[in-house]
């Protein structure tokens, strides 16, 4: 941002020194013009004074930059550069000059912007979208809640979304998170005893040097033993519009001939045969996730995880130059059929760092995958609230509710109804009653509304957590909270997949007295006012009209911590034989497996291979004719 920006400001400086040398006096001419001289060229050390911190925005954001913004800048612009020019001369001609700075100054109006938010200012931040409603406060810096008028889409603003959506990259992989909860000591000598003899020897397959993998990413690490990047994606820009980049992925001819064996093995439900296309395209990166998906109904959640970072890795090395997702001003279009499996992996990583306890990480994934496109096909709005709870970024998550809006309002939903109680329950706890503001709603409000609003979440709650209280046998007998209906099958499913996501933490014991106290004042409003039920009825029928489910394509499995299992006799009838081909850690790294029995049991470890022979796709040829066993055993069985 620093090259047209500074040479505006020069511009505007070059005429405000002009201008203020006829008020001068005629003995300080000289000086003046020497003065002036220095201050039409460039300083090369304080131009970026100006930007301070934010100097790697890059140049189309200034397009956005108001005249108002212009206005401001040549004032404290051209003090920076007449300091840096007096202090480049003599010191016989310091006094001169600083009489002439004085008089240059006491003609100039007076400014009530200060440095900071004129810099906020001219960086498209969060505060420009905020300005644009007039609701910044330029002494306290807090924002107010915005509103969705005269913008006519779906949500504000495209500019308030991308700051508000903006990626933190230290906090998007989960060893980093890792080594700041356990310590980098524990974490590097975990790492170091889980080397196995069979992962040394693996790795030595590769012959040459290893540490190839030069692209530097900000999702995963890649593995020394993944192949080189084949390059069989690629990504182009289809479009910038409101200072939004939209891009796609494009695939080549090779990759289009893999994509179609893989049509072909998935039509069959063939499991070798997508190991047998990772073979030879090691980066097919839908052969990626449906092998994941494979190891991950088998309990193999390791070799899920993994498949899930190399198809990250090879999506992430295809981006183009200008993609950049941590800004959050790059949109991907879900419908088209090329940009789906980076929805998808991104949503399985999250998961995956949920698992691992990373909850930050899985944040700042939600975040990017709410980012990249604001129809939020895979659902990360009904979790990125859970999240943040989790990671106790409860100001950000209030920040959240209030700048990202949609035509809902999203305090309407039942998991931002809740979960924005909860945030403020916490932030009462951990805040002096003396700094919080009196104009806040308490906590205890909150969720008195959200049970109102929503009080079929309460009973499924209880059912599902379990809460085992004996006050609840009461609460649930009343006539609200026992005949209470969604009304929308919208709502229902928001519902559904709201108690599934977040069920866990009212497990805790002050959420659940918190919330026993709360439903008890429900029932003592209810039965003294019943237009107050009645109220929050018509407010719940008017967010949610729809008669159909408009959230059907949500699957409230994706928002649940427990993963279903297939037996392994289930699986084989997925797979059909090819000599060779078996799903093996092999077929991951883009290698064929060896002919007849996969390998040697001379140097395996007893208990790795115990386990490896409960997959059905794992054969160390211990007993070939297990097939015409199990027929002469049972011959009305079907195979």
């Amino acid at each position: 941002m620093s090259g047209r920006m500074l040479r505006k400001v020069l511009r505007e400086q070059e005429k405000l020194t002009v201008s203020s040398q006829f008020q001068s006096n005629d003995d300080d001419d000289a000086d003046s013009n020497d003065s002036s001289e220095h201050a039409r060229s460039p300083p090369p050390v304080n131009r970026f004074d100006l930007l301070d911190t934010q100097a790697e925005e890059d140049t189309y954001e200034l397009n956005d930059v108001d005249s108002d913004q212009e206005d401001s800048k040549p004032g404290s612009a051209g003090e920076d550069n007449s300091h840096v020019s007096t202090s480049a001369k003599p010191k016989n001609k310091q006094k001169k000059k600083k009489k002439n700075k004085a008089k240059i100054s006491s003609f100039e109006p007076k400014k009530d912007t200060s440095a900071d938010l004129l810099l906020e200012r001219l960086n498209v931040t969060g505060t420009e979208c905020t300005s644009d409603h007039d609701s910044l406060d330029a002494h306290s810096g807090k924002t107010a809640p915005l509103t969705n008028s005269g913008m006519g889409g779906k949500y504000i603003s495209a500019k308030c979304t991308s700051e508000i959506l903006s990626v933190d990259p230290k906090f998007l992989r989960a060893e980093d998170e890792l080594k700041r909860i356990f310590g980098s000591k524990v974490i590097n000598a975990y790492e170091n005893s889980s080397n196995s003899e069979s992962q040394r020897r693996k790795q030595g397959l590769r012959r040459g040097p290893h540490n190839f993998h030069t692209r530097r990413t900000i999702l995963v690490v890649p593995l020394d033993y993944w192949p080189r990047w084949d390059g069989s994606l690629s990504m182009e820009l289809a479009e910038t519009k409101e200072g939004l980049h939209f891009f796609r992925y494009t695939h080549p001819s090779s990759y289009l001939e893999a994509q179609r064996k893989f049509e072909a093995a998935k039509n069959t439900y063939d499991i070798n045969g997508i190991a047998l296309v990772l073979a030879l395209h090691p980066y097919h990166v839908e052969s990626l996730l449906a092998l994941a998906e494979a190891f991950k109904y088998a309990g193999d959640h390791q070799r899920s995880v993994d498949a899930i970072d190399k198809c990250l890795y090879a999506l992430e090395c295809a981006w183009h130059p200008l993609f950049n997702p941590v800004r959050g001003n790059c949109r991907l279009d879900y419908r088209c059929d090329a940009n789906k499996p980076l929805f998808l992996a991104l949503r399985r990583h999250m998961q995956n760092l949920y698992r691992r306890g990373c909850c930050r990480s899985a944040l700042e994934v939600c975040k990017m995958l709410l980012s990249l496109d604001s129809d939020d096909p895979v659902g990360a709005l009904f979790c990125i609230d859970y999240f943040s709870l989790r990671a106790q970024q409860y100001e950000w998550l209030e920040l959240f509710a209030d700048q990202y809006g949609s035509d809902n309002s999203l305090w309407l939903l039942p998991n931002f109804s809740f979960s924005l109680a909860i945030a403020r329950f916490y932030l009462e706890r951990d805040t002096p009653i003396k700094q919080t503001p009196t104009d806040t709603v308490s906590s205890s409000e909150l969720l008195k509304q959200a049970l109102m609003l929503h009080p079929l979440a309460l009973k499924k709650i209880v059912d599902r957590a379990p809460l085992k209280d004996a006050a609840w046998k009461q609460i649930l007998k009343h006539r609200y909270f026992a005949y209470a209906e969604a009304g929308s099958p919208s709502l229902e499913h928001l519902i559904q997949i709201y108690v599934e996501r977040s069920y866990l933490i009212w497990r805790l014991p002050e959420l659940q007295k918190w919330l026993i106290d709360a439903a008890l004042q429900v029932i003592q409003i209810v039965n003294q006012d019943e237009g107050e039920a009645k109220d929050w009825a018509c407010v719940r029928k008017e967010a949610f009209q729809s008669d159909k489910n408009e959230y059907s394509h949500l699957s409230i499995a994706d928002f649940s911590d427990s993963v279903p299992t297939i037996p392994p006799e289930e699986i084989r009838h997925m797979m059909v034989d090819r000599p060779g081909i078996d799903v093996q850690p092999d077929a991951l790294d883009g290698q064929h497996n060896q002919q007849g029995h996969p390998g040697n049991l001379e140097y395996g470890n007893a208990l790795r291979m115990l386990l490896q022979s409960l997959l059905p796709w794992v054969d160390h040829g211990l007993n070939t004719n297990i097939d015409e066993q199990r027929e002469v055993e049972n011959p009305g069985e079907e195979n």
